[in-house]
C-alpha cells in the first residue's frame, strides 16, 4: 500500500542535488552500440560540472503528488493511483512509484540551461532518487550507494523511454569528477569500468583549461540519437564511430597527463569525424563556435547529442582566453546564449 510521507516531511523538506556534464565519445554508452563491440572497449570521457540540478521534496496532501520545474510553465498535480509515465514528468513519476510514496511536492531547479544537452533530465532524476532515498532513510534506515542510485536511475529511464538510453549522464551525476568510462553491458551487475582521470588539485587545473557555452538554442536528443543509432546498426557510419572511439581513449590519456595541446588536437580529430557521421549535431551557431575555438588553437565539440544546446572546448590557457573572447562576441546578440561560469564538480549526487 502506498505510504504517505507528508507527516515525515512536515518536520522539514528533503533536498538532493547532482552535477550535469560535458562529454567526448557520447553515444557509445547506448547498449545497442556498445554490447556488440565490447572487444574494442567502447568508451566515453565525461566531466561533471558544478551547474547542479536540485530537487526539493516538501509535504503535500495525501494520495497526491505535485511536481514543478523551472523548465515547465506550471506545476502539475497527479493522483497516486493514476501516475502517467508517458507524461513530460513520466520518469520522475516512475521513480516516485518505485519508492511507493505520496503526499509530496517535488520542485526541480537546475543551474544549467534547460535542454542544453548536458544531461539535465537524467541529472534531475538522480537527484530525485537520492531525495526519495533520504526520505526512506528517515522511515526505515539504509541508503543506496552511488552505484545503486546510478543503476536504478538508468533502468528507470531506459525502461520508461522504451530503450536505447545511454548511461553516461547518470554516471557523471553519480560520481562527479572526470572519468573515462568503458562500457561492458555483458556484466549486468556492473556495466562499466570507471577510470578516474585526475585528482582533486588537477581537476581544479582542468577547470581553467576548459570553456563551456550555451548556444541559446534548446535541443531534443532523442531525435538525433535515433538517426545515429539507425545508421550505426545498418553499418553505414560504423567505421567512423570505431575510429572516434580510438580517439576518445587517446584523449583520456592526454587529459590524464595534463597535455592540453594534445587533448585539443584529439578533440579536433573527433570533431572532424563527427562532422561526417553526425552532421545533424551541428547548427550554424554551434558550428561557428567550434570553428572559432579551433582557429584559436583549442579543440571543441558539442555536448550530448548536440543539435543546439551546449558547446565546450579545451586547450592551453592563452588559447582558451582567445576562444572566450570570440565566443562572447558571437553569443552577445543571441537571446539566452552565454559563456557559462562553471568548473569541474568533484562531488557526485548528494
Amino acid at each position: 500500500m502506498t505510504a504517505s510521507v507528508r507527516k515525515i516531511l512536515e518536520k522539514g523538506p528533503v533536498a538532493a542535488s547532482a552535477p550535469c556534464r560535458i562529454d567526448s565519445g557520447g553515444t557509445w554508452d547506448i547498449k545497442a552500440m556498445a554490447l556488440p563491440f565490447e572487444h574494442i572497449r567502447p568508451a566515453t570521457v565525461n566531466m561533471a560540472l558544478n551547474l547542479r540540478s536540485t530537487v526539493t521534496v516538501s509535504p503535500y496532501r495525501d494520495h497526491s503528488i505535485r511536481i514543478s520545474s523551472e523548465g515547465f510553465p506550471r506545476a502539475q498535480v497527479f493522483e497516486t493511483g493514476r501516475l502517467p509515465f508517458n507524461s513530460p514528468f513520466g520518469i520522475f513519476l516512475a521513480a516516485i512509484s518505485f519508492f511507493d510514496v505520496d503526499g509530496i511536492d517535488v520542485h526541480i531547479r537546475s543551474e544549467s540551461p534547460v535542454k542544453s544537452a548536458m544531461g539535465g533530465s537524467s541529472t534531475a532524476l538522480m537527484a530525485l532518487i537520492k531525495a526519495l532515498d533520504k526520505i526512506g532513510n528517515r522511515r526505515q534506515g539504509g541508503t543506496l550507494d552511488a552505484h545503486s542510485l546510478l543503476q536504478l536511475a538508468y533502468h528507470l529511464e531506459d525502461g520508461i523511454s522504451g530503450g536505447n538510453c545511454g548511461i553516461q549522464d547518470q554516471a557523471a551525476a553519480a560520481y562527479g569528477g572526470i572519468h573515462l568510462w568503458i562500457w561492458h553491458y555483458s556484466s549486468p551487475a556492473s556495466p562499466f569500468e570507471r577510470v578516474p582521470l585526475l585528482k582533486t588539485r588537477e581537476q581544479r587545473l582542468l577547470s581553467r583549461h576548459i570553456i563551456v557555452a550555451y548556444s541559446g538554442k534548446s535541443h531534443v536528443s532523442s531525435r538525433t540519437n535515433r538517426k545515429w543509432l539507425a545508421e550505426f546498426l545498418s553499418g553505414k557510419t560504423r567505421k567512423g564511430w570505431i575510429k572516434a572511439n580510438e580517439i576518445v581513449r587517446e584523449f583520456a590519456s592526454a587529459v590524464q597527463h595534463l597535455h592540453w595541446s594534445e587533448a585539443a588536437r584529439l578533440l579536433r580529430e573527433e570533431m572532424a569525424i563527427r562532422r561526417q557521421i553526425t552532421p545533424e549535431a551541428l547548427i550554424p551557431i554551434t558550428e561557428k563556435l567550434i570553428e572559432q575555438a579551433e582557429e584559436s588553437g583549442c579543440g571543441a565539440r558539442f555536448a550530448g547529442a548536440g543539435a543546439g544546446g551546449t558547446v565546450w572546448g579545451i586547450g592551453e590557457l592563452e588559447n582558451i582566453r582567445k576562444a572566450g573572447i570570440l565566443w562572447e562576441e558571437t553569443l552577445a546578440p543571441v537571446r539566452g546564449a552565454k559563456v557559462l561560469e562553471c568548473a569541474i564538480d568533484q562531488s557526485g549526487v548528494r
